[in-house]
């Protein structure tokens, strides 16, 4: 259900809080839905359980997801404004930013970076990766 990649630079509460977030606001994951246990996930992925529970605790206070005792974490009911388009872009904007901030340090041109985007949106072999490039 989620990547993690300890190699990555990020850590691994901010990954998977990111990941439930943009779930969340592409509709993949609705209101009611169960997430996986703190246990369970820390063994799939080999982290320490208090990785895990930081994050779930971290979108339990956004108003994420909903903690009832002695049942697994759920989706919280989300308001119709958290799930506009605009809504859901904004959770790409500081990754579109970062983007044209090292192609303005690499010297790439617009043109460039809109031509190499619009292949790799139209590459189907990026369907089956997460937003790191890595297998699901």
């Amino acid at each position: 259900m989620f990547t993690l990649n300890p190699n990555s630079g990020i850590p691994i509460y901010r990954q998977l809080a990111e990941q439930i977030r943009r779930m969340v606001a592409g509709r993949q994951l609705q209101a009611g839905d169960e997430l996986p246990s703190v246990r369970e996930l820390a063994l799939e992925h080999a982290v320490n359980p208090m990785t895990i529970s930081k994050a779930y605790s971290l979108l339990e206070v956004e108003g994420l997801l909903i903690r009832q005792r002695g049942k697994p974490m759920q989706i919280a009911p989300q308001k119709k404004s958290q799930l506009s388009e605009q809504a859901r872009l904004l959770h790409l904007q500081p990754h579109m930013e970062q983007l044209v901030v090292a192609a303005r340090q690499l010297e790439i041109t617009d043109e460039q970076l809109l031509e190499n985007l619009r292949k790799l949106l139209g590459n189907n072999q990026l369907a089956g990766k997460n937003y790191q490039g890595f297998e699901q």
